[in-house]
């Protein structure tokens, strides 16, 4: 390390550089003595070397800022924090030995020694009473460490901040606040004395007052403002009301607003005018964390609420709703049934309720707008679609006269009592039988509207007039609610016939209907079953007259089936002949515009003879292979165009085309590109001559006055050239 030197020749040792005890406190080394020769002349020693502790380094705290807490109203002696400084130099000496003491507080409120600290240890404690939150937050509290054992004459110094925040405790109870207050006076006894303590104190009642209608629920009717003067928003300060009497029922509630901490009176059941006109309510407020040792609640934590309650226009009601009456169906018209008669809950208010009918299916009942009585407006039937397990069921309406009118509802139920008011009916309708006996019989029963007692047993019996159904036919009875019917002779003739048959049932007095049933005569087979021959005879129709409906049935399918026919051949030759252009498209017998004119024959020199077919081929034959104008007629083998009919048909038109179009697709000598397509060759000149000869000329020798000849539509052309010379 190079630290210290020795002189060869004395042996004294000397340092090379300052020592630093912090740095190493003790140096341990070997010395050698040698002759010139560097013999060894005696045993080397160990030299043990410490460095001697100087003041040289400061105290220094661990944190420059500390952070502790302290509950208010804490006693003197409370444990705060703890504060810690090191100091490098010799623990064991005095230049290590650190004390602690607090060189300023802020603030210095309600005094300036509120801490003090353990000069030893730095443990900071509470030395005097007094610590509130609700004066002073925050104390910053300057703490100074020293070593030397603290002399501030020849010590080092270094210096910390310890932020000491005072915690709220729930010392301050909640108090009602608002502009309504009571003062109760104190008196303490007798004497002039205790009149002037009397005088001088006075107990603070706050009184709140609302207001809610009648029958109305989650409504606001007052707010309670309260002051508590603990931390906002913890449970010291959070507020809890209570309803401490006044409110035997239960119709308010007390909520609490989280941001305000009001109370806000809510109507949580609804109340009625005419039962409680106001509420006095006894109010007591708390926090959600108890009180701190030794704090008693305040007066004004106890509040009274009035509450007045308004009246409102109440609807009538019905007190007995759904209400049955039973009575006989049938009664007559006009029949007073019942009084159905509300009751307006409004007793401080003089209104008059009127009815009126709301729902009456059948329109069966009427009811007196006055005074609510109900009458039969028809007879009630209790067999009729309206009713409902015999239950007849109609809606009344009461309204008052109020400001607003106001309406309640009523259901009426009449239980309809059966009576024997419908005949019994003979079922089935229609049947069949064998034309001789014994093979099968006719099972019969009847239906009856009513129910029982007033419908079966049935009695079943033929009429003896005419005097050949009881001669014919024959019933035998198989039980209360069944007969049958069967032939008495022995055969009878195939046919239809009406077999009347008396039908009684069992109510008090007994109803009979003469029901009469369809019965079909046929002959039957080995099994009792009706043949087919045998049940058109029984229908009454002849032979001739069976194969006449068959005939006809024949004819009718083959005519329906032709048609079809001819419809399906009609559809199939207007799809296949159908025009594939548009028929003002089509330039046989129509009028093409051009619109044009150009700049005539004077400015373009036609070849016209290119137009006509040549004569010969030489000049084809000679061009080069692959190169022919459009316009020329090709050489080769060609493909095989369609001829086109002297007189075409408009339907043959699109079949013709498309022939064309398929041939010039197969044509190996066509151009790759559209080109001008000859569907027919008309031959090699025409009788009409070229219209070459219509040349124009500059020479002036042709005349063209017999242009202005020839009418209107050729006054312009005349003026053209007719006037040429003129101008």
């Amino acid at each position: 390390m190079e630290v210290f030197s020795i002189d060869p020749v004395s042996g004294r040792m000397y340092v090379t550089r300052p020592m630093d005890r912090e740095e190493r406190a003790s140096y341990h080394l070997r010395a050698h003595a040698v002759d010139m020769n560097g013999n060894k002349v005696e045993n080397p020693i160990d030299l043990y070397i410490y460095v001697i502790d100087m003041n040289d380094n400061r105290p220094e705290f661990i944190n420059q800022v500390y952070n502790g807490s302290v509950d208010e109203g804490s006693k003197p002696g409370t444990y705060v924090m703890t504060v810690t400084a090191n100091d490098a130099d010799d623990s064991t000496t005095a230049n290590g030995m650190v004390r602690y003491r607090i060189v300023t507080q802020t603030p210095q409120s309600p005094s300036q020694n509120m801490f003090t600290i353990n000069s030893e240890t730095g443990d900071i404690v509470t030395v005097a009473a007094g610590l509130d939150r609700e004066k002073v937050q925050q104390y910053i509290v300057i703490v100074q460490a020293t070593d030397m054992e603290g002399n501030l004459n020849y010590g080092l110094s270094n210096t910390a901040t310890a932020i000491i925040t005072v915690t709220d405790v729930n010392d301050n109870p909640p108090e009602f606040t608002t502009s309504t207050v009571l003062q109760v006076a104190i008196t303490g006894g007798h004497g002039e004395k205790n009149k002037e303590i009397a005088n001088d104190k006075f107990l603070e009642l706050v009184k709140y007052s609302g207001e809610v209608p009648e029958n109305r629920v989650e409504v606001v009717v007052a707010n309670l403002t309260v002051m508590d003067r603990d931390q906002p928003h913890s449970p010291n300060w959070n507020a809890i009301y209570r309803i401490i009497s006044g409110d035997p029922s239960g119709h308010f509630t007390i909520r609490t607003d989280p941001v305000t901490n009001e109370g806000m009176v809510t109507v949580v059941k609804a109340v009625d005018y005419e039962m409680n006109r106001a509420f006095m309510l006894t109010v007591m407020v708390s926090n959600q964390a108890p009180l701190a040792s030794g704090i008693q609640m305040s007066f004004q934590s106890t509040a009274g609420v009035t509450i007045s309650v308004t009246d409102v226009n109440e609807a009538p009601y019905f007190p007995t709703n759904h209400k049955l009456i039973r009575l006989e169906e049938g009664v007559p018209t006009g029949t007073v049934l019942t009084t159905f008669s509300a009751v307006d809950p409004d007793r401080f208010m003089q209104q008059a309720v009127r009815y009126s009918k709301l729902s009456d299916p059948a329109n069966w009942l009427n009811i007196n707008a006055t005074n609510g009585q109900i009458t039969t407006a028809a007879v009630l039937d209790r067999e009729s679609d309206y009713i409902k397990n015999n239950v007849y069921e109609a809606t009344f309406l009461a309204a008052d006269n109020g400001i607003p009118p106001a309406s309640g509802t009523g259901t009426l139920q009449i239980y309809l009592i059966d009576i024997n008011d419908n005949a019994p009916e003979l079922l089935p309708k229609e049947a069949q039988i064998c034309e001789k006996p014994n093979l099968n019989v006719i099972n019969i029963t009847a239906a009856d509207a009513d129910i029982d007692p007033n419908i079966g047993p049935f009695v079943f019996e033929l009429p003896s007039v005419p005097s050949a159904v009881r001669k014919n036919w024959t019933i035998t009875r198989l039980n209360g609610d069944y007969a049958q019917l069967s032939l008495r002779i022995m055969y009878l003739e195939a046919g239809v016939y009406d077999v009347p048959i008396i039908v009684t049932d069992s109510g008090n007095p007994p109803l009979y209907n003469t029901s009469v049933i369809k019965v079909k005569v046929c002959p039957c087979d080995e099994n009792g079953d009706c043949t087919t021959i045998g049940a058109v005879a029984a229908a009454g129709l002849g032979t001739g007259a069976i194969i006449a409906i068959l005939i006809c049935i024949i004819i009718l399918l083959t005519m329906v089936l032709l048609f079809v026919v001819w419809m399906k051949r009609r559809e199939k030759e207007r799809h296949t002949k159908q025009l594939l252009i548009d028929p003002e498209d089509d330039v046989r017998d129509n009028i093409l515009k051009y619109d044009e004119e150009g700049g005539g024959e004077e400015d373009q020199d036609y070849d016209l003879s290119q137009l006509q077919q040549p004569e010969t081929m030489d000049h084809v034959l000679n061009k080069t292979p692959g190169v022919r104008r459009v316009d020329e007629r090709p050489i080769g083998a060609e493909p095989q165009y369609p001829i086109r009919p002297v007189i075409p048909h408009p339907g043959d038109i699109g079949d013709f085309i498309n022939e064309g179009l398929r041939a010039a697709d197969n044509d190996p000598t066509a151009p790759p590109y559209d080109s001008l397509l000859v569907f027919d060759y008309e031959g090699s000149g025409s009788t009409a001559g070229s219209v070459s000869s219509l040349n124009s000329s500059s020479s002036g020798d042709q005349d063209y006055d017999y242009l202005n000849d020839w009418g209107p539509r050729f006054k312009k052309l005349a003026d053209m050239y007719g006037g040429g010379e003129e101008d």
